[in-house]
């Protein structure tokens, strides 16, 4: 019963249209459920009107890159990291800095550091 979830979070998103939480949900639900371009809208909803919600960063890059759109998982792993900073939050900007390395050719993952 794949949908009884995302019904779920549907009812709950008409009675808090603005929480982050709830758009960060659904992104990840039709992410889940294959529907990348519903995903796309609550994820690059969420970083244009809730730009402090840093979880936002990794996932939205991850699905830029997995719709072979790498400049703008380039800029969006750049933003995340920033806010991640003013943030202090050390977890997940050395997780968006390592998928921004990556992606970015800044190091190799067979190179032994």
């Amino acid at each position: 019963m794949q949908s009884g979830r995302l019904e779920k979070l549907l009812e709950f998103i008409k009675n808090e249209p603005n929480d982050e939480f709830l758009k960060y949900a659904l992104a990840t639900e039709y992410l889940r459920l294959g529907d990348n371009d519903k995903a796309l809208a609550y994820y690059e909803d969420l970083v244009n009107n809730h730009p402090g919600y840093v979880g936002t960063y990794y996932h939205l890059g991850k699905l830029y890159e997995m719709l072979n759109r790498k400049d703008d998982a380039v800029k969006t792993y750049e933003t995340g990291m920033k806010v991640a900073r003013e943030k202090r939050d050390n977890h997940s900007f050395s997780e968006l800095q390592s998928v921004y390395n990556q992606l970015t050719g800044l190091y190799d993952d067979d190179d032994d550091y």
